[in-house]
């Protein structure tokens, strides 16, 4: 599991996905949240707008990604 530091409390999944460098635009986190390939804290997650957490797991091609804030 990777950790991945952010520097605010909270963060949208599509931003996380762009902040994590695992894509490159907006357009690209929209389509693959949309087709299901992102989970959050285990759970597939199709709405881009989540927001997530300090301690919230997200899982892109088979890595899982821990949020840490401090």
């Amino acid at each position: 599991m990777r950790e991945i530091k952010l520097n605010t409390e909270s963060i949208k999944l599509d931003q996380f996905l762009k902040w994590a460098n695992l894509v490159s635009t907006g357009g690209e986190a929209k389509v693959i949240i949309k087709a299901g390939d992102v989970k959050v804290n285990g759970e597939i997650e199709e709405r881009r707008g989540r927001t997530l957490k300090e301690n919230d797991v997200i899982e892109y091609q088979d890595i899982e990604y821990k949020i840490i804030t401090s």
